[in-house]
């Protein structure tokens, strides 16, 4: 129970804290409002715990190799950014960037017209799935096609995979094909504006990945430097690379739940739950080396990222799946892993014994 405690009683007492402000949020059209506010952000924090168990075991492997500081900023500063940011901030950015309100008047608009300010929002969801669909798809083909890559799970696919890595860039223009092929699907003129967005996402990615890779050989050219800034390590670009990897995560989520409420605060509130959860499953993950214990679980994660990937990629060509679907797909391909891990761990146990 302490151990439970330990990692998950500070995203205990954030939900606490958070369905008491979504009862107050809700109780100024009358208490019967409140307590349907707080079912609301449970049940989005719930949703979004569950459905993002791939995207803490990814936060997992990348945070296993940052050191104490950056591990303190992903678990702070880091929460910060998905929980005000990403809930928040973000979907304000986007409404008033595609829209000709001012700041304030967008603020505003989130309690005196809520219907519009979701359909606003809700109609930026092409530009959403091109960024997030191809983030998402080059994080999962960068695992894949990795030509160093000797563990594999499916083997009769992640080996021809494995194969196609040795050629440079095979990622990218993987990643560029299927997302033009996509846009020739995308409705009412929007195909251009969906695949300027992936390949925005895709920019992004190698820029991520560039900062990484420079920062890296800076380290090793200034090994013996003492004292060397904390602010320009390794550990600083997989900052930002988890916090981009979960705003392609946690986005599209956000236009999700306007499914069940149009008040973004309420919103935020619920998809904050899902957030701290997630957080706190991470470092978990982290602490008790599972990745190492369960070694196909990693790969599981990365097939439900690609998956998730082509289901952005199907809703924004107008073929909807419903969240308890893709959720489904991706929890049922982590388990799938889980097990295969366990098998795997027997028969290696009765070869010892």
């Amino acid at each position: 129970m302490r151990n439970l405690y330990r990692y998950f009683g500070g995203s205990m007492i954030f939900t606490l804290v958070a369905l008491v402000i979504a009862y107050f949020v809700g109780a100024v059209a009358g208490p019967s409002a409140g307590l349907t506010a707080v079912v609301t952000a449970a049940m989005l924090g719930l949703l979004e715990t569950s459905l993002s168990f791939d995207n803490a075991v990814v936060n997992a492997k990348v945070l296993s190799t940052m050191d104490p500081f950056w591990r303190k900023m992903f678990i702070t500063v880091g929460i910060l950014i998905a929980v005000f940011g990403m809930r928040v901030v973000f979907p304000l950015v986007i409404v008033w960037a595609v829209s000709d309100n001012g700041v304030w008047d967008v603020i505003a608009m989130t309690w005196r017209s809520p219907a519009r300010f979701q359909q606003i929002l809700v109609d930026q969801h092409i530009l959403v799935a091109g960024f997030g669909g191809s983030f998402l798809w080059m994080v999962f083909t960068h695992f894949f096609f990795d030509d160093k890559k000797n563990e594999h799970w499916l083997r009769w696919l992640e080996r021809p995979m494995r194969r196609l890595g040795k050629l440079d860039s095979i990622n990218v223009i993987i990643t560029i094909v299927i997302s033009y092929a996509f846009s020739k699907f995308i409705h009412d003129g929007k195909g251009p504006e969906f695949l300027s967005s992936a390949i925005l996402g895709v920019i992004t990615y190698l820029l991520v990945e560039g900062l990484t890779s420079l920062i890296q050989v800076n380290q090793k050219n200034t090994a013996s430097a003492p004292n060397p800034s904390k602010l320009l390590t390794a550990g600083f670009a997989s900052f930002i690379y988890l916090e981009v990897l979960d705003a392609s995560f946690s986005f599209d989520g956000v236009i999700g739940a306007f499914a069940l409420t149009n008040n973004l605060f309420i919103i935020a509130l619920g998809l904050g739950i899902g957030a701290m959860f997630v957080r706190s499953l991470t470092i978990k993950l982290v602490d008790s080396g599972t990745l190492a214990t369960y070694k196909f679980l990693e790969h599981g994660a990365f097939w439900a990222i690609g998956a998730l990937s082509l289901i952005m990629y199907l809703k924004a060509a107008g073929i909807e799946t419903p969240e308890l679907v893709s959720g489904t797909i991706g929890a049922g391909l982590i388990a799938l892993s889980f097990w295969s891990s366990l098998r795997h761990n027997r028969r290696e146990s009765a070869a010892r014994s």
